[in-house]
């Protein structure tokens, strides 16, 4: 068996592990899991649409998620063809990475952002180019004067993750002209519901008038839909026509389409969602402040923490009280961890174990 160079020195993205398997080895009743940006709302107005599945579970499901894209298309103002379906975003990114670029090209990212579109890359052979964040913001400037001849595809989060902070508008409009428009631009905007609308990028206008964009958006964060995995881009005729020749049949499945279906139509329980992550976030801002914790102000689900000290530890503090938060030293933010706002039960939980932590480690 040979293995690929580039796959030998890659290192697996590691996810979160699931609560149930989190319980059978702390050996705890009850597990916070801060550490995924899961939503902590249960989706009770899909169940229907699941359950309406189940007889045709034999069957596989539509290939071109018919009925979704067409209430999609006329929601989002777009044609049918210019939407593509994926098993997530992640698929997606694959997608583009498999569609577009050789071992020839590079990317372009930021550093450290998601980190699928480094590994992804690489497990494909592609350089990628690294641009570092600037004060927890994106380096437009730098990653345009990064580009080059051999640049097939920018990838911008946006809002950020880790950092969960966002590029408005006007900056991104400036950017786009700073860069050839043969190169492809992906705007991965999976928290978009939470990004505040007063500023942030008009991305679909600036598809119709730029072209050459992927923008990406899923079903996992705000719609509460992680454990079913599906996502969707928006992009031209052209790319969506292209994408869908790399695309694995049948990738989406029945439960996920309807789930989406379901999902769409119900605009209350977005609203509620994202209303109440808004109210936790600020009172996990509070407590920050009066702990003098330095952290960024998040247009996500979760919150970027400074801690200045070795988040290993207070991780392993945290996990044996059943609190699980996201160490980053992984993504190279040594001393910092991330938090996902969850219900303020869990959130308060966090905090109680938390300040303990603070305490031992601050008077002994």
């Amino acid at each position: 068996m040979v293995i690929r160079n580039n796959l030998e020195r890659l290192k697996a993205y590691k996810p979160g592990k699931p609560i149930e398997e989190l319980k059978r080895e702390l050996g705890l009743d009850k597990i916070y899991k801060l550490a995924s940006n899961e939503s902590p709302f249960y989706p009770s107005h899909i169940k229907k649409a699941i359950i309406s599945e189940l007889s045709s579970v034999n069957r596989y499901p539509q290939g071109d998620c018919f009925y979704l894209r067409k209430l999609l298309a006329s929601k989002l103002k777009v044609k049918r063809e210019q939407l593509v379906f994926g098993n997530g975003s992640d698929d997606i990114i694959i997608m583009a990475i498999r569609a577009f670029t050789g071992t020839s090209s590079n990317i372009v990212v930021a550093s450290p952002t998601f980190l699928i579109y480094e590994l992804q890359a690489r497990a494909s052979g592609v350089n990628v180019k690294r641009v570092p964040f600037n004060n927890y913001r994106y380096n437009l400037k730098a990653m345009a004067k990064s580009i080059d001849k051999k640049t097939a595809i920018v990838f911008i989060a946006n809002p950020d993750n880790p950092h969960g902070t966002y590029i408005h508008h006007n900056e991104l409009v400036h950017f786009l002209s700073l860069i050839p428009g043969d190169i492809l631009v992906f705007l991965d905007e999976a928290y978009y519901e939470f990004a505040p609308r007063r500023d942030f990028p008009q991305s679909i206008k600036l598809l119709k008038e730029r072209g050459n964009i992927i923008i990406t958006r899923t079903f996992s964060k705000a719609y509460a839909l992680a454990g079913l995995r599906i996502g969707y881009a928006i992009t031209t005729s052209l790319i969506s026509e292209t994408l869908n020749k790399v695309r694995e049949p049948f990738n989406v499945n029945r439960f996920a389409q309807a789930a989406a279906i379901a999902a769409v139509k119900d605009n209350k329980f977005i609203r509620k969602c994202v209303s109440y992550i808004n109210k936790e976030k600020k009172f996990l801002y509070r407590i920050f402040t009066r702990l003098d914790v330095e952290y960024v102000e998040s247009a996500t689900n979760f919150i970027l923490v400074n801690f200045k000290s070795d988040t290993r530890e207070l991780c392993r503090y945290l996990l044996k009280r059943g609190v699980i938060i996201r160490d980053l030293s992984s993504w190279g933010l040594n001393g910092f961890f991330r938090v996902t706002v969850g219900l303020h039960k869990e959130n308060a939980a966090f905090v109680d174990n938390f300040k303990s932590y603070l305490k031992i480690q601050r008077h002994g």
